[in-house]
């Protein structure tokens, strides 16, 4: 297992080299999971450039999203994982700040299948998540996210785990 995700690391630095210059923002974060796991997150963001219900209120919008998210648990039990995932956006008309809400759904793959006292079963493992935040003019986003990971019942144990963090996204 070690192998396979030092591997699927490796080729996602690589992507990353080539499909960098295509990606539309970097974002990091800084969160903490109900164990008290802290998690440091690193991801690309790849817009849609498109919109859907546009109206005086708002539009419907979303992104591609690639991450590594690092666990640092506590007696040596760290882990690190890397996800991918689809998200919708509703960005609410405004000035030079634009507050939003998102919503996804995605899938990861874990270098162990614990984190902490919770145990997932299988390293692959959906990616849930909801959040809000503000967007500034010039691309620069905060927000706050709860992210909830778990493998949908495919393999027991199945515990699951949810992060809450504060994001930062910085465009390109």
């Amino acid at each position: 297992m070690k192998r396979f995700f030092c591997m699927a690391v490796f080729s996602a630095i690589l992507a990353g080299q080539v499909s960098m210059a295509q990606a539309d923002g970097v974002e990091f974060s800084v969160g903490q999971t109900g164990e008290s796991t802290m998690t440091y997150r690193l991801g690309v963001q790849f817009d849609w450039d498109k919109s859907w219900l546009q109206s005086d209120v708002g539009r419907l919008t979303g992104y591609w999203d690639g991450a590594y998210t690092y666990w640092d648990g506590k007696d040596y039990k760290d882990n690190h994982s890397l996800s991918f995932s689809p998200v919708l956006v509703y960005e609410f008309a405004g000035g030079s700040v634009k507050p939003y809400i998102e919503a996804g759904i995605g899938v990861s793959v874990f270098s162990n299948t614990q984190v902490e006292d919770r145990k997932f079963g299988s390293a692959f493992n959906f990616e849930d998540r909801v959040g809000f935040g503000l967007r500034f003019a010039g691309g620069h986003e905060v927000g706050i996210r709860a992210t909830h990971y778990s493998n949908a019942g495919i393999k027991q144990p199945n515990d699951g785990i949810e992060s809450y963090a504060l994001h930062y996204k910085m465009p390109f």
